[in-house]
């Protein structure tokens, strides 16, 4: 089975950086994907940044300029630059790895979550 470990989250002061990485494992078709989502108490999922496997880059409008997503195709991982962290990016944030199978089929897989609090 599919497996997303996170690591990096934490406390940080606001104007701070973290770094995000994400490690995927298990059966994932090489034409992928993978992202990070965020999610603040009372607030949905929302897309946070996102990279296929050929380069190209999604990125939220609010972290435009301060994220940086980047991956490794060969060792099925993906990190998240954040820089000039703010209070208001404050949630846990999940990875995501999906891609389109036969017929309509979509698999999706997401990690267990890691928090980021930004706060003085």
């Amino acid at each position: 089975q599919v497996q997303l470990v996170e690591s990096g989250g934490g406390l940080v002061q606001p104007g701070g950086s973290l770094r995000l990485s994400c490690a995927a494992s298990g059966s994932i078709f090489s034409t992928n994907t993978m992202g990070w989502y965020r999610q603040a108490p009372g607030n949905q999922r929302e897309l946070v940044a996102a990279m296929t496997s050929g380069g190209s880059t999604d990125y939220a409008d609010s972290v435009k300029g301060r994220f940086t997503i980047s991956r490794d195709n060969a060792k099925n991982t993906v990190s998240l630059q954040m820089n000039s962290l703010k209070p208001e990016d404050t949630a846990v944030y999940y990875c995501n790895v999906k891609w389109r199978g036969f017929i309509r089929s979509t698999h999706e897989y997401w990690g267990q979550g890691t928090q980021v609090t930004v706060s003085s």
